[in-house]
């Protein structure tokens, strides 16, 4: 694109008033000044001859990098095209725009200096009355002139001066002006400043109506602890209201613009939606926002990607993943990078994105063998055990439910456990010997701790890990922990069961197993026995009803194999 491009509003203009807005390409201005006298006159006689405001966009050097007829907001400078330093510094660029009426900047213009994160903002008010003539030719003046800036305060983003003359504007320091405000901005950021590893996120909430209040808040909540298990801090969530969600942005364009101007206040590089998003809606967003923009499920996977430790889990992440990716590589817009180690790019990496597309259904193919034949071996693994005549126990349920505390409680085993979301990823499988309460004799069975459900798990989850899901399908019997200490409790358990009956095969029968009893009230405990009163409750970290929970599998599987 030429170096002097017009944008905006350019029907009916004449070549004669184009060549005079190309011809201010080729003014400098000093660094030190906002504007000059020549400058700020010739750009008001142009937007006086042509009846439009003028923008003119000038670097530190004092360069003119931009001209463009409309306000400020229709000729802003696309976010993904400035310079990214960040919310302690400013774009290290300049606005000198005219005005038709002898008013302030309306919100709309201050909006867009700040979603552009200008060094300043001179707004030229130009006379009503007119103009003199001059040799034939037009010349407008400046009525007088209005000069707006950022501050580092959330509650005031900017300030505006009041109605200045030409003559006081451009005796204004420049240099002193923007180096004061980023000192302030490197203050203010280094005091909120976490640590440099960690992706400082805006979570985005769209509610819907086929959506109700609590399961949204619910939904966002997790959303949050997500982002957090991936690695990210997040610093703020939007929400809006809507009756379906926007085709094009997912959320209407004030929300759009709210989101851009709070992620560049808060310092964000990275906004999070709570729902899937299409390559369009994705492209879009990063184009108007200027961070990246991932959805829910890439906050999953990323999780996924860290979380994996043997060979077989990995391998079934890389699969996720590209199988996610491919129908969605045409929207990866080649201005925003997805290299990098924050949310959202760890895995296969972009090098692989960016090959053609039957090289990427290749690898797919190639991994997919993989999968089939690592499920095989489990499978083998299975029929050994049936052969030997164990009973076989699948423990599942929601993630951070304390699946993996349970099963180091019951048989002593090391599996990694914290208060996080798919804290472990690869199943485990441990023997424990329980006593049959009915005939008093051992009874040898295996437990099996699988992957963490969640509410509306990704369907390229769900086939990627087909091969663990299905020490669910195949165990006997199956112990479903519930953290009763989580408000959505209920929810959960409907989501647990929502994706068991998506399973192939149906599993066998379950015992429900309320987890983490010292961590509830008394109501909340008698509520849960009188709904469940089949069910158990304990607490795996405070080794509470275990000896109850044995006798209880020892039944479950007795059932289970008589039953089968």
């Amino acid at each position: 694109m030429s170096i002097e491009t017009i944008y905006g509003h350019l029907q009916g203009l004449k070549p004669s008033q184009l060549k005079q807005l190309q011809r201010l390409y080729h003014q400098r201005l000093p660094s030190d000044r906002l504007t000059t006298l020549e400058f700020a006159q010739r750009l008001a006689a142009i937007s006086t001859e042509i009846e439009q405001p003028v923008c003119a966009y000038v670097n530190r050097r004092g360069q003119v990098i931009r001209v463009g007829v409309g306000s400020v907001r229709q000729t802003q400078i696309p976010p993904l095209e400035l310079p990214r330093y960040g919310a302690e510094r400013l774009s290290g660029i300049r606005c000198i725009a005219t005005q038709l009426k002898p008013e302030p900047p309306s919100e709309a213009t201050l909006t867009a200096m700040a979603l552009q994160r200008l060094d300043a903002l001179v707004v030229l008010t130009l006379s009503g009355s007119g103009f003199e003539r001059r040799g034939g030719g037009a010349t407008g003046y400046v009525r007088d002139a209005y000069l707006a800036h950022l501050v580092p305060h959330p509650e005031a983003r900017w300030t505006i001066s009041p109605p200045l003359s030409l003559d006081l504007l451009t005796q204004q320091d420049f240099l002193d002006l923007t180096e004061g405000l980023e000192a302030e901005f490197r203050r203010e950021y280094v005091g909120q400043q976490v640590d440099a590893e960690h992706d400082r996120v805006l979570l985005v909430g769209v509610m819907t109506d086929n959506v109700k209040g609590r399961q949204f808040q619910d939904g966002l909540a997790e959303l949050a602890r997500l982002v957090e298990t991936a690695g990210g801090e997040v610093l703020q969530v939007l929400q809006q209201r809507r009756s379906s969600s926007h085709p094009q942005t997912v959320v209407g364009a004030g929300k759009v613009e709210e989101i851009a101007l709070t992620a560049q206040t808060l310092g964000a590089n990275l906004v999070v939606f709570d729902r899937d998003l299409s390559p369009a809606q994705v492209r879009n967003l990063e184009l108007q926002i200027g961070v990246r923009v991932v959805d829910r499920t890439e906050v999953i996977l990323d999780i996924f990607a860290q979380r994996a430790q043997s060979q077989a889990g990995k391998l079934q992440v890389e699969l996720a993943q590209l199988e996610y990716m491919l129908p969605r590589l045409s929207g990866r817009g080649r201005a925003m990078s997805r290299l990098g180690g924050g949310i959202g790019t760890r895995g296969p990496g972009e090098t692989k994105l960016e090959t053609e597309r039957r090289a990427i259904q290749r690898r797919i193919s190639r991994l997919q063998q993989e999968v089939n034949q690592l499920q095989a071996h489990r499978s083998r693994l299975r029929q050994q055990r049936q052969h030997q005549e164990v009973p076989s126990v699948a423990i599942v349920g929601y993630t951070n439910a304390g699946k993996s505390t349970l099963l180091n409680a019951l048989t002593n085993a090391e599996v990694y456990t914290a208060d996080q979301l798919f804290a472990t990823l690869d199943p485990t499988t441990r023997r424990l010997v329980v006593t049959d309460p009915d005939r008093m004799e051992p009874l040898p069975i295996v437990l099996t701790d699988t992957v963490g459900f969640i509410h509306e798990l990704p369907p390229s989850l769900m086939d990627a890990f087909r091969a663990t899901l299905e020490e669910v399908t195949e165990a006997d019997a199956l112990l479903h922990v519930v953290d009763l200490s989580h408000p959505a409790w209920q929810s959960q358990i409907r989501s647990v069961m929502t994706i068991l009956g998506q399973m192939p095969i149906t599993p066998g029968p379950a015992l429900l197993a309320f987890n983490k009893i010292d961590q509830v009230d008394s109501e909340t405990l008698a509520f849960a026995q009188e709904e469940y009163p089949q069910a158990v409750f304990i607490s795996a970290g405070d080794r509470l009803g275990l000896e109850t929970l044995r006798q209880r599998l020892a039944l479950l599987v007795r059932y289970a194999v008589a039953s089968s």
